[in-house]
């Protein structure tokens, strides 16, 4: 079996020298809901403010200035759903080198098109970057283009421990450090320096429940596909993890969570209201973890790395629709009332005697399950919270309404 490559903390330093000014040390905000609600200090580390919208410009900037000429001359190829993509664009163009970047079907449309503005060739194939890897590799070996891989590679890894190093200067007494996992190099580079620098910090990895390829195989002791993905955070979608950084977090991350679809919405905006900070899915995992594990122990300060904030406005208005459902702060129900004039007034008008503002109304007169003069009425509402959704329920309840939920 051969030797999977290591990385180091030197790897890292010489990294930053090779970063100079391309990139900029991103801000660590202190979170002070967060912090009252874990009872801990709590920051967070915005790689959603890095240059291209996330921290993958640090290790696709490193791998590609370490190529040689001859490399260099034949050209880069890479695949992603979007961050990735961006990164090798730029570092690329920076370093006046061609690229090529494969994205599934159906990526961000924000992302696909920064990727082209920033100078590569954009082709999508498959709908996931599994797949969007295949023709990768395909098209490196019919053309001799160098494969950029999104995180398996020592020179990724060791470009991305560069925040690593931001995190211990910003926040020296840092006691946990929370990262969103997908294939793991920034994990695996974080980890690498703060392991070496400061052992007795409790790394956590997190990942999307609906894609989380690395509690098996970590449990396995090697890497394990997922069965399936279903995720809207693409950014940390991967099937399977990459060799390089799954031995350093088998070797230096304490644990991996996973979190679900709608705590990722709530999470989202949470950033978005509380923090004033687009932060899509992906980015958004640690933060989701925490709000979820108000009950856990923490050990503080800590540090929570939102990884990226380059999110489809379209998505993200779905996103904050779920999110609001997710936190009690948006209500929606079907009733079944007499299909008489007056009827729908006195509804609404009983909906805002609770307190609660009518975004929209919908009917329906025909269907199977209604008598002739029924009509079916789907009611959205604009709630204060759980308790708020609870006290609208009761109160139209008691008002005599059939309430029906689908």
């Amino acid at each position: 079996m051969a030797t999977v490559p290591t990385v180091t903390l030197d790897d890292v330093l010489a990294a930053r020298e090779e970063l100079g000014d391309l990139i900029r040390p991103t801000p660590l905000e202190y979170s002070r809901l967060l912090s009252e609600k874990l009872g801990t200090t709590v920051f967070l580390k915005c790689e959603n403010l890095q240059r291209a919208g996330s921290f993958k410009i640090r290790g696709a900037y490193t791998r590609i200035a370490r190529l040689s000429e001859a490399e260099k001359a034949r050209g880069v190829v890479a695949a992603s759903a979007g961050n990735h993509a961006q990164g090798v664009a730029l570092a690329a163009t920076t370093l006046g080198i061609t690229s090529k970047v494969y994205m599934p079907i159906g990526a961000a449309m924000p992302k696909l098109v920064a990727t082209r503005a920033y100078g590569a060739q954009v082709e999508q194939v498959g709908t996931t970057l599994d797949e969007a890897l295949v023709a990768a590799r395909a098209y490196a070996e019919a053309t001799g283009a160098v494969l950029i891989h999104p995180f398996d590679h020592p020179d990724i890894v060791a470009g991305q421990g560069t925040c690593g190093l931001e995190i211990l200067e910003q926040c020296p007494d840092v006691r946990t450090v929370i990262v969103s996992l997908g294939g793991g190099g920034l994990l695996a580079g974080i980890a690498t320096v703060i392991k070496a620098r400061k052992p007795e910090v409790t790394i956590v990895g997190v990942q999307a429940e609906q894609a989380a390829a690395y509690p098996l195989s970590l449990a396995a002791g090697h890497p394990i596909a997922c069965d399936s993905m279903s995720t809207m955070a693409d950014g940390i979608a991967v099937g399977l993890p990459g060799a390089v950084p799954f031995e350093v977090i088998r070797a230096h991350v304490d644990r991996v969570d996973t979190v679900s679809e709608s705590a990722l919405a709530r999470a989202m905006l949470h950033l978005l209201e509380h923090s004033k900070l687009v932060v899509e899915p992906a980015g958004a995992a640690g933060v989701a973890l925490l709000s979820e594990s108000a009950n856990r122990s923490w050990d503080g300060p800590i540090v929570v790395v939102l990884s990226g904030g380059n999110i489809d406005p379209l998505l993200m208005l779905r996103i904050i629709r779920s999110g609001m459902v997710a936190a009690g702060r948006y209500l929606q129900f079907r009733v079944v009332m007499p299909d008489r004039p007056g009827s729908l007034a006195r509804l609404i008008a009983d909906c805002a005697a609770a307190d609660a503002n009518v975004v929209e109304v919908e009917h329906m007169r025909h269907d199977s399950s209604l008598l002739i003069d029924e009509v079916d009425i789907l009611v959205q509402l604009e709630t204060k919270g759980p308790q708020h959704c609870q006290d609208v329920l009761t109160s139209l309840r008691g008002a005599g309404y059939r309430l029906k939920f689908a």
